[in-house]
C-alpha cells in the first residue's frame, strides 16, 4: 500500500477523496457547467505517489490544497497535484460516462508531505510555480464549497478513515507539463508558508 508523510511519520491513507470543479475561473477556463451540487470523486491507494512522471502530452496538472483527516476532522494540510488524462476525460464527459479511467490511475495523485494544522481555514491559500513561473493561485475565498462543507457532503454517504485524503480542487491555470519541469508548490495561512512540496518531472 502507498504511504504518505504527516509529520514525520508514516500513513497508509485507504483513499483519496477529490472534489471537482470548486473554482469558478476554472470551470470556465474548461468550458464546463457549474454543477447544482459537489462533484467528489475518489482515487484509490494506488494513485497516490511522491514523484512526478511524464505520463502522455495530453496529460494535465491540477494543484491543490490537500487535507489529512484525523478523527473525521482536518488535521493536516499539504499540497498536491490532480493529474488527469484530458482527452479520455473529454470523451467520458461527451458521453456521460464517468472519470475513473482519466482521473484514477496509478500515480494520478501526487502529494507532498503534510504538517499538523490548527489553524484558520478562511485564511489558506495556495501558490504554483512551475520552472519559477506562477501558473496557479487560490485561497479560501475563491472555493465554491469550503473545506468544513466539503467534509460534511462527504460524511453523508462515505467515511473518511483516519489518514485519508482530500483535495479540495483546483484553480484556473492548469495545463499539460513535459520532462525536465519543475513544480514548487506551497499552501500559506495568510503570509506564514504552512508547507512546500516540489518536484521535478521524470
Amino acid at each position: 500500500m502507498n504511504k504518505i508523510s504527516f509529520n514525520h511519520r508514516e500513513l497508509v491513507p485507504s483513499k483519496v477523496v477529490c472534489i471537482g470543479r470548486n473554482y469558478v475561473e476554472h470551470i470556465e477556463e474548461l468550458g464546463n457547467e457549474t454543477p447544482d451540487t459537489m462533484v467528489v470523486f475518489n482515487k484509490p491507494n494506488s494513485a497516490i505517489t511522491d514523484s512526478l512522471h511524464f505520463i502522455s502530452e495530453d496529460t494535465r496538472f491540477e494543484g491543490e490544497i490537500c487535507f489529512l483527516i484525523e478523527d473525521k476532522k482536518i488535521a493536516g494540510i499539504g499540497f498536491g497535484l490532480d493529474l488527469t488524462k484530458a482527452e479520455i476525460q473529454n470523451k467520458m464527459k461527451q458521453k456521460g460516462l464517468l472519470w475513473e479511467r482519466a482521473k484514477a490511475f496509478d500515480g494520478s495523485a501526487v502529494l507532498g508531505e503534510f504538517v499538523a494544522f490548527s489553524g484558520d481555514l478562511r485564511q489558506l491559500r495556495m501558490e504554483l510555480f512551475i520552472n519559477d513561473e506562477l501558473i496557479q493561485f487560490a485561497d479560501y475565498g475563491l472555493m465554491i464549497y469550503k473545506p468544513l462543507e466539503m467534509l460534511e457532503e462527504i460524511d453523508g454517504f462515505m467515511s473518511l478513515e483516519d489518514g485519508d485524503i482530500v483535495m479540495s480542487g483546483t484553480p484556473k491555470g492548469v495545463g499539460t507539463y513535459k520532462r525536465g519541469d519543475h513544480f514548487a508548490g506551497r499552501v500559506y495561512e495568510g503570509e506564514r508558508l504552512l508547507v512546500e512540496a516540489s518536484w521535478s518531472v521524470q
